[in-house]
């Protein structure tokens, strides 16, 4: 299923952090993703497919 992500929606990743949490915001769409990690403000940049395959759960923009 495919999903619409949207700036600021929240999601939880299949493999942790190493600060300690999987929970991360997404703060820009397109072909590639960059999202921030809740726990520790580490931006990282992901291209779509390895982000879409890579979420385990959607949060929504809570």
């Amino acid at each position: 299923m495919k999903m619409d992500y949207k700036l600021g929606d929240k999601v939880v990743l299949k493999k942790g952090h190493p600060c300690g949490t999987n929970e991360w915001e997404i703060i820009r769409v397109g072909a590639d993703f960059k999202i921030k990690c809740l726990g520790c403000n580490h931006i990282v940049m992901l291209p779509r497919k390895t982000f879409e395959k890579s979420v385990k759960k959607y949060l929504g923009n809570e």
